[in-house]
């Protein structure tokens, strides 16, 4: 590509903050539950980069096509690709497309279309890159751009923004199964890429209370590395659901001792861990059960597809909870949908 935004371009990034910052001087935007994505146009040619800078056309090949019905033919533009599911958004489609087989990306490509949320322009229509300009113009910018090349039902969307921290603690609000959070910008400064300073994000925190169902030791030793979290589901069984491991020295030492009395099973009788995924290593896959008398409270930030999306962190130990008490209605809940996009 000879633009003068071309790839790889580190994406301008966000430090993670506890609340919503106020006061002159930001702009407001939904955190979608997405991919990242930089969107490359040079004539006939697309590129889609990711946030960690590899490719990802060969797997979107409708947001290509998209992309390449956009009337300009030369433009740079930053934002997150979503995969809609009615009117929630499906992490776990996205993921199934980071797939080798090519004739499988195309069956899920048409049975579920992403759509492109744009929130910045890197580059306009003539070919300037307006990665030194303020945000505030920038914005200015990709809302011409929008209003003059998306189309109402196409797979382009402007993400929606504000200036005042209400419509930010609205969104924030709604966070669930389309929002990831909000983000603030900075409305003085140049794209920073590859930078956390002049962007902010804000997630939602939740607690759950999980039963204790095995183990992972640490590489070393026989100290407890990571504690294997549960929920009974509909028939009674406890699926494995995640893990904790944010454990300081001191509670590691704790935690040995404490389930030296709880080893042994049934364990999870439902979804066990360690299952067959490209991630999957011999060690991934050992554990040891543990009798399911044990209840803790752990943080997180996103429960989809019956786990958590990452790891939590423990809060504290809950001997007044019965493991029977742990099900699945704790963490299931709605959220912001599409109609932030007037979908």
């Amino acid at each position: 590509m000879k633009l003068a935004v071309h790839p790889p371009l580190p994406p301008m990034e966000a430090r993670l903050v506890d609340e919503i910052p106020t006061g002159t001087g930001w702009q407001y935007e939904p955190k979608w539950d997405g991919f990242r994505c930089l969107a490359f146009r040079d004539g006939d040619e697309v590129y889609l980069q990711s946030k960690s800078g590899q490719a990802l056309a060969r797997y979107f090949p409708e947001m290509v096509e998209a992309l390449l019905a956009v009337k300009a033919r030369r433009f740079v533009l930053d934002g997150e690709l979503v995969a809609p599911v009615g009117q929630r958004l499906s992490f776990d489609d996205l993921l199934m497309r980071i797939h080798p087989a090519a004739s499988r990306v195309k069956r899920l490509a048409a049975e579920h279309p992403a759509l492109f949320i744009v929130f910045d322009l890197l580059l306009d229509e003539r070919g300037k890159s307006l990665l030194d300009e303020p945000l505030s113009e920038r914005r200015a910018r990709l809302e011409r751009f929008a209003g003059k090349y998306f189309s109402a039902d196409g797979r382009l969307h402007l993400s929606p923004a504000a200036r005042r921290a209400a419509a930010a603690k609205r969104w924030f609000r709604q966070a669930g199964a389309a929002l990831d959070g909000v983000v603030a910008k900075r409305l003085e400064l140049p794209y920073q890429s590859g930078e956390r300073t002049g962007m902010q994000k804000i997630k939602p925190l939740r607690t759950a209370e999980c039963v204790v169902g095995g183990l992972r030791y640490a590489s070393r030793g026989r100290q407890v590395g990571s504690l294997l979290l549960g929920l009974f589901n509909e028939e009674g069984k406890l699926d494995h659901v995640g893990f904790t491991s944010s454990f300081t020295t001191s509670q590691r030492q704790e935690i040995t001792k404490l389930v030296k009395d709880h080893l042994g099973p049934p364990g999870f009788t439902g979804r066990t861990p360690g299952g067959p995924s490209r991630w999957s290593t011999k060690r991934s896959t050992e554990w040891t059960r543990l009798k399911d008398d044990l209840v803790v409270e752990v943080e997180y930030d996103q429960f989809t597809a019956g786990r958590f999306r990452h790891g939590t962190k423990l809060l504290r130990w809950r001997p007044d909870k019965a493991p029977r008490q742990c099900t699945f209605e704790q963490v299931e809940r709605g959220g912001g949908s599409l109609r932030l996009l007037g979908k």
